[in-house]
């Protein structure tokens, strides 16, 4: 005879009292710590536990005997099941002080350092409409807010994003408020031509449908870039869609197609094919212009990034006498406003088509002194590379969220540059990363950005100085 499942507790009327990681408010009950989504500290909520870990609970809030000063009521309809915006419930300067409050956090408790006072975090302007760049699902797994009457047979098909943590489920968008317009009217425009012809949406479990995923991509030039993925190619469903779109949108500056049967979203190893209008859309900054391509990675905050990409420069402090070498270079956003102020550049990259645009950038703007490489960044950052391409005066490393490998960092104490800027995504793994440099370099300067209002992510530089021996 099986034991009955002994049920999760149940806690009345307790208070969050912090706003942690994922996006998701903390609370403490009897020295153990729950995360509950969708609450604003300062809030007194009863929690029901939903899952046990070792060492913290995850609960949902089940009623609300306070709300908090905090908390303002979020302007999106979908706000609470698509999860894209967990933090839309509380106002921005509030979300600027739990962002900065993490950047802090993770230096003291992770990496245990020792660093100045963190300068305040450099806030958007834009707190909607801020992207440039946003992806949506086709899928016959619609997800239903209310259950669907069983005597009324609901259309299953929807256009929208993934719930969290059920990736077979779609949640149908009315409106998003992260990318201006006409990114919402395409977006319908797109599912209703899609419903009225009866084109058959992805249903991801079988590997099975027409209709993949739907890019937008918008740049501050008026440029408007709109990519349609298909599974297979069908010569009258395909251009019909196209031309729908761009005939009720006239604005459309590339209208692109890529076909998809793998059984996964990822476009990066597929030929995006041009079906009208430019093959790239442009993008300014600074000064600086950058061609990019339906596959390109440029910072998803235009304006925002203009303000990382400037304290970088300024943390690098350089007199035009200097090599940098620009790890994770990308496609050379960084490297473009380095390589003004420095004697060479050199930057590094995994991705190869990155590379490719970085010589493109370089071109394009007239800079002459930068070299790219594209590589394993461990296996490209060897002695033999260094003594090469020189000995960095300065390294500016903007890895992914994973942070660097332990033998990048090392061979970076190794080569011993007198300065380091590390951009990071993600300060978890940046103070990790740090606490293994703290025996060589001592932190000068911290800077938080924001780049994503309504969410808990934060960007944060560092500037690290060599200690005297």
């Amino acid at each position: 005879m099986s034991r009955r499942r002994k049920p999760f507790p149940r806690y009345e009327a307790v208070e969050i009292l912090d706003a942690g990681s994922e996006g998701k408010s903390v609370a403490r009950v009897d020295n153990r710590v729950i995360f509950v989504p969708f609450v604003v500290p300062g809030d007194v909520v009863d929690i029901q536990v939903v899952k046990k870990k070792k060492n913290y609970f995850e609960g949902r809030a089940e009623k609300f005997h306070k709300y908090s000063e905090k908390r303002i009521d979020p302007q999106c309809r979908h706000f609470g099941i698509c999860g894209g915006c967990k933090w839309q419930n509380m106002d921005y300067a509030d979300q600027l002080h739990y962002k900065q409050k993490q950047v802090v956090d993770n230096l003291e408790r992770i990496g245990r350092l020792k660093f100045p006072e963190v300068m305040p975090i450099l806030g958007s302007e834009k707190i909607y409409h801020y992207r440039n760049k946003l992806e949506y699902t086709f899928s016959n797994r619609r997800w239903f807010v209310e259950k669907p009457d069983p005597e009324r047979p609901q259309n299953r098909n929807g256009l929208g994003f993934h719930l969290p943590g059920l990736f077979d489920r779609i949640l149908d968008i009315e409106t998003c408020y992260l990318q201006r317009d006409p990114s919402d009217a395409i977006r319908l425009a797109a599912r209703d031509f899609a419903l009225e012809n009866e084109y058959e949406f992805y249903d991801v479990k079988t590997w099975d449908g027409y209709l993949r995923n739907l890019i937008i991509r918008t740049s501050s030039t008026g440029d408007l870039m709109v990519v349609v993925v298909f599974r297979y190619v069908d010569h009258i469903k395909m251009p019909a869609l196209l031309d729908h779109l761009s005939e009720t949108f006239p604005e459309i500056s590339s209208m692109m197609y890529v076909i998809n049967d793998k059984r996964n979203d990822d476009i990066s190893d597929l030929e995006v094919q041009l079906y009208k209008g430019d093959p790239f859309m442009m993008e300014e900054m600074d000064g600086l212009k950058f061609k990019i391509g339906p596959k390109s990675f440029f910072q998803t905050n235009r304006d925002q990034a203009l303000k990382l990409y400037s304290t970088a420069l300024e943390f690098a402090g350089l007199s035009g006498e200097e090599t940098v070498y620009d790890l994770y270079t990308g496609t050379g956003t960084i490297a473009a406003f380095l390589a003004r102020y420095a004697k060479k550049v050199i930057g590094i990259e995994y991705i190869e088509s990155a590379i490719k645009d970085a010589n493109e950038n370089s071109a394009l703007n007239g800079i002459s002194n930068t070299r790219f490489f594209a590589g394993d960044m461990h296996k490209v950052l060897t002695d033999a590379f260094i003594e090469e391409n020189g000995r960095p005066d300065v390294i500016v490393t903007d890895p992914p969220r994973a942070g660097m490998h332990e033998r990048v960092v090392r061979q970076i104490m190794k080569v011993a540059p007198e300065k380091v800027v590390y951009v990071s995504c993600n300060p978890a793994t940046q103070a990790r990363d740090l606490a293994i440099m703290a025996s060589d370099y001592r932190i000068e300067k911290v800077q938080p950005v924001d780049m994503f209002p309504q969410t808990h992510h934060v960007e944060n530089i560092v500037q690290l100085k060599k200690l005297k021996t």
